[in-house]
Parts: C-alpha cells; sequence; structure tokens
C-alpha cells in the first residue's frame, strides 16, 4: 500500500505527495474519514485526486492511502432491483446504516454480503473452461436467470464446483489455471469501469429496439445495439422521454443513470417503476431495472465515475446474452464535471472552458455500445443500446457536447419546446430528428409487420416536409392561394401531427402502440388522404371534404385496444369511403 500526504486541497480536488510508486486511476482513501477517490494525474511523486465525496475539512498533511486497484465495480447476483450511487455504493443500505442523510467515508459493499443465492452448477470437474464461459446459474428473480460466468481473462480446468446455496463471497469452486495455480471461484466477479469488456466480434446491428412510441418507431428508429442522443431545452420533456424508453422497450434489462439529475425525479423513478407492469413479463418493471443514482446535490467529481459504472454493469448482463438499454440523463451534467475537474488540473481549455479531450471521452462512452458475439461457448449473441439526454444551455444545440455527440451517435431525436408548450409529447421534432439506422432496418420491418412498410414511413415524412413548405405560402398569402389539393394535404399532415405523433404518457391505452397498431394508424390517414383527393377531384368541396364527421375516429384510433384495432381500423376505413362517395354525389347533384 502506497502512503502519502495531502498537499493541496481544491475543491474535490486533492494533490497529494509521496505517491511516486501509485498508478494512475488507482482507488485511494483520503484523510481520517478515509474519503474515497481515484487519482487521474501524475507529476512526479505527486498525485492528482479527484474525491467522490464532500472534502470540507481535509488539510494539508493528512494521510492518504492507494488500495493499488482501479475504480472497478462487483458484478453479481444482487444488482437488479437494485439502486447505488455514483461509485456503485448501495443507497438503500446506506440508508438502513446510517439514516437518510449520508455521513462521509461511509463504506458500504456494494452487493449484500448475507443473502444466500441459490446455484446451479452447470459444470463438473474435469471439463475446460475459457472466458466467458458459464459455470452455472442463480434465478435472481421470477423474470431474469443470472449467468455465472468465467471472467475474462481467466482459463482453465474445473477442480470442483458444487450447486447449493451460497453467499456471494463463498466459494462455489476452484479452476487450475493454465500456469498450474488453483483459484477459487465465487458468484462475484470484479471488473474496473474505464475498461470495455471483450468480446469475441462485434455485429452490425439489424433488429429494431421497439419503444412503443410511434415518433420513435416509426420516423425514427433505433436498432438493438444502436446509439442515439436526445438533445432539447428546459422543459421539453428529455427525462419523460427517457422514462417512456426504459419503461417499454422491448429489451431484457435497463440500467437507468441519473447523471446529475434532480432529486425529485429520481424520485419518481423509484415510485413509478416497481408500480408499473412491465408488458413483457406481466412483473413489476423494477425486476429488470438496475438504477444509478447520482443527483445534482452530490459531489461533482461522481457525476464522472457514474457514466462508467452503469455501462460497466450494463456490460456484464451483455455478456450473459441479453440485450440491456442504458440510459443516460444526462451527458450534459457529466460533461460539466469533465469540465470542472479540468478547470481545478489547470488543463488547457478547449471550446466554451471544456476540456480538449471533450470528444474522446463521449466516444469511449457511446462506442461500449453494440451488438456482440460474447466470449463463451457457442454464438451467445448480446446487445447493448446507449441512449443519451443533452440539455443545452438555452436550447441552443450548436454547443459543444450537442455537437460532439452527433458526430459519434446515429439516432438524433431533437426535442422542440415549441411543441412542447403545446403539449405535443413526445415533443420530437420531425423535420431536423434523423435516424441512420432506418435504411439498415427497412428489411426487419418489411418482413416482421408489412412489406409497405418503408412505403408508408416515407410517405409520412414527405407529407410532413410538404406541410412545412405550404405554411409558408400561407404565412405570405393566406390560406385562400391554395389549391383543393395542398388543403387536403395539410388537413392530411394535421392528422399525422395530432392523431398519430401525439402520444399520452398517461393514457394506458396509449401509451404503448404495436408495430402493427402503427403502421394501421398511418395506413387509415393515408386511406382518407386518398379517398379526400379523390373527392374534390370529382368536384366536392375542400372545406366539406375536410369537415366530415370521420376525423373524430380517426382522432380516436389511437384510443383503440390492441385486440380490437385491425376490426375497427376497417370500420372507419369503410366510413371514410363512404363519406367521401357521398359528398361526390351531393357535387354532382348541386352541379346538375
Amino acid at each position: 500500500m502506497v502512503e502519502g500526504r495531502i498537499r493541496k486541497v481544491s475543491g474535490p480536488l486533492v494533490i497529494a505527495e509521496g505517491m511516486r510508486e501509485a498508478n494512475l486511476f488507482d482507488v485511494v482513501r483520503v484523510g481520517a474519514n478515509r474519503l474515497i477517490g481515484e487519482i487521474i494525474e501524475m507529476h512526479g511523486d505527486c498525485a492528482s485526486i479527484q474525491v467522490y465525496e464532500e472534502t470540507a475539512g481535509l488539510g494539508r498533511g493528512d494521510p492518504v492511502a492507494s488500495t493499488g486497484a482501479p475504480l472497478s465495480v462487483e458484478l453479481g447476483p444482487g444488482l437488479l432491483s437494485n439502486i447505488f450511487d455514483g461509485i456503485q455504493r448501495p443507497l438503500e443500505a446506506m440508508r438502513v446504516k446510517v439514516g437518510a442523510n449520508l455521513i462521509r467515508g461511509v463504506d458500504e459493499p456494494s452487493l449484500d454480503r448475507e443473502r444466500r443465492w441459490h446455484f446451479e452448477a452447470l459444470r463438473k470437474a474435469g471439463d475446460r473452461v475459457e472466458p466467458g464461459d458459464i459455470y452455472g446459474t442463480v434465478q435472481e428473480n421470477d423474470v431474469i436467470l443470472h449467468k455465472i460466468m468465467v471472467p475474462p481473462k481467466v482459463s482453465g480446468t474445473v477442480v470442483e464446483l458444487r450447486s447449493g446455496d451460497f453467499r456471494i463471497t463463498d466459494r462455489i469452486g476452484r479452476v487450475k489455471l493454465a500456469d498450474g495455480s488453483i483459484t477459487d471461484i465465487s458468484l462475484m466477479q470484479r471488473w474496473p469501469v474505464r475498461v470495455a469488456r471483450p468480446c469475441r466480434r462485434k455485429l452490425p446491428p439489424e433488429e429494431p429496439m421497439i419503444t412503443g412510441q410511434r415518433s420513435v418507431d416509426t420516423l425514427f428508429p433505433i436498432a438493438k445495439g444502436g446509439t442515439a442522443c436526445v438533445p432539447g431545452p428546459f422543459g421539453s420533456g428529455k427525462t419523460v422521454v427517457q422514462h417512456q424508453l426504459a419503461k417499454w422497450s422491448d429489451v431484457d434489462l435497463v440500467v437507468y443513470i441519473g447523471c446529475g439529475e434532480r432529486g425529485n425525479e429520481m424520485t419518481d423513478v423509484l415510485r413509478e417503476f416497481p408500480e408499473l407492469v412491465d408488458p413483457k413479463t406481466g412483473k413489476s418493471l423494477m425486476k429488470r431495472t438496475v438504477l444509478i443514482a447520482n443527483t445534482s446535490d452530490m459531489p461533482v467529481a461522481a457525476r464522472e465515475a457514474s457514466i462508467y459504472t452503469g455501462i460497466t454493469i450494463a456490460e456484464y448482463f451483455r455478456d450473459m446474452g441479453y440485450s440491456v438499454a442504458v440510459i443516460a440523463d444526462s451527458t450534459s451534467r457529466w460533461a460539466e464535471a469533465l469540465r470542472e475537474m479540468s478547470g481545478r488540473l489547470e488543463e488547457m481549455p478547449g471550446e466554451e472552458g471544456y476540456p480538449a479531450y471533450l470528444t474522446s471521452r463521449l466516444a469511449q462512452f457511446y462506442e461500449r455500445a453494440g451488438k456482440v458475439v460474447c466470449l463463451g461457448e457457442g454464438e451467445r449473441i448480446g446487445a447493448l443500446s446507449a441512449i443519451g439526454a443533452v440539455s443545452p444551455q438555452g436550447g441552443d444545440i450548436s454547443e459543444p457536447v450537442t455537437q460532439a455527440t452527433l458526430r459519434i451517435v446515429k439516432v438524433f431525436w431533437g426535442l422542440d419546446s415549441s411543441l412542447a408548450y403545446r403539449r405535443h409529447f413526445p415533443a420530437i421534432n420531425w423535420l431536423n430528428s434523423y435516424s441512420l439506422y432506418r435504411d439498415r432496418l427497412s428489411d426487419w420491418f418489411a418482413e416482421h409487420v408489412s412489406k409497405n412498410w418503408n412505403e408508408v414511413v416515407g410517405r409520412c415524412l414527405r407529407v410532413l416536409q410538404e406541410e412545412a413548405d405550404l405554411q409558408e405560402i400561407v404565412k405570405l398569402v393566406g390560406m385562400d392561394a391554395l389549391s383543393p389539393e395542398d388543403r387536403i394535404k395539410l388537413d392530411v399532415a394535421q392528422s399525422i401531427r395530432e392523431d398519430f405523433l401525439q402520444q399520452n404518457a398517461f393514457l394506458e391505452v396509449d401509451w404503448y402502440t404495436s408495430l402493427g397498431k402503427q403502421h394501421g394508424m398511418l395506413n387509415l390517414i393515408f386511406h382518407y388522404a386518398d379517398e379526400a383527393l379523390r373527392a374534390v377531384q370529382g368536384g366536392a368541396d375542400a372545406e366539406r371534404v375536410c369537415g366530415t364527421s370521420v376525423h373524430e375516429r380517426i382522432a380516436r384510433a389511437k384510443t383503440v385496444p390492441e385486440d380490437r384495432w385491425q376490426q375497427e381500423f376497417e370500420e372507419i376505413a369503410d366510413e371514410i369511403t363512404r363519406q367521401m362517395n357521398r359528398l361526390i354525389e351531393q357535387a354532382g347533384e348541386e352541379r346538375a
């Protein structure tokens, strides 16, 4: 153990001398209270340490001791349904230990050391094991089967392996390594958070992550193993969008990282998730969720670690062959923590004071996403999707964090405060958002939903763009200057915006929409568009066409239950045709 003394304290940054033998990124204990910190820079025998707790009271000459190991997370049964802080300390266990107000220096193991788990061995003595092979399983809850894997870089022959009830630190067996030494096996392994867990190879993302949100799934889909960002100004609904993705995405597990998030919003997550029913399993959503809470009143240095803690836990479950979504809210506050620590280190600032390595750090985070063939026997495939919120100051997406993120991710859901003020949620602006996965996923949608899926989606985007162009004309010369066909285009675009893209997260029948129903809703709207165009070409007045009573039934189509939408949509389509035929007949009678 390397021991030194504090030379200088500057907020969360501590300079310690006598640390020449320590290593970069070693975890250290600072002061009499043994506060947790991490070495982030070395100059001779002086180490710059970012402390993950409040540094008030530290002074020159106080002791500093290196643990000789990098910041790591504990991986094993007990992760799910838990809530950790940015450095994986269990908040509930610490609350029981010291009360609601956490004290400095409290040290609690990340995973419960007393709880026993039933381990079912899948290997026996004499079996050869390689990195990523599965020793056995633990039924962590009635939703997720936890697979106990051989750690990366470990291979050998099983000497002993037992089934039974064990604590996570108990020895469940032994393995003879290639060098002849024998090591013990437990239910838990450790992994440094700043190092990506290895995989056999990466695969191209070719399957969508279905979210049940119509504007996402239809217009701007994200692939399993993909990356996305949700930038938007204050009050535009970034957190609501991410909550919806966490609740309804068709992934096996969700890791939600509240990085510098407001405490009341994390409280909402804690209260809502246990009460929500997972549409896949019918069980509580919390049973497949891990929460990382680093609220805005917690020490700023821990924000930087929280992102890595969350994605390392996600990689661990990905290696079991699960599909995992990492929801980070928000990477802007993480970047602000980087900027503060960079300033205290007196590094040369980049644009707007952010460190010059901002883009590379963001890339290191998002590049850990992907669809992979996991280590171990067989073709075990896992996927990790990363979705980060960005909070640009004043809603200016030209600021460095947003621009650096957009150069890395492939899906951009741009939130618009004007839509949010009109109560249009999710407030995703359809004119400046994009998804670079749409072409890659087109074959999947054509095979699993409908052969004309891409044709319908393309028509939807064209209508919305044409509406924007027509609105410019209306502002200049008024509505009367438009042709009947253009009036119909505006009417159809309004229906797409208000009846399809707008979704009510508080209405049970509307907070999740299957892909089939999404396709059916668009087909219904375009059936109206075709019939309305036929009517005006047949002599019907455009005002009468746009005022037909069938509009109300189209608007209510989103509230039709999933088990009845096909039959009811057919009835609405028939009603559209009848009303348009009636208008054409009336126009003919008036001409006669």
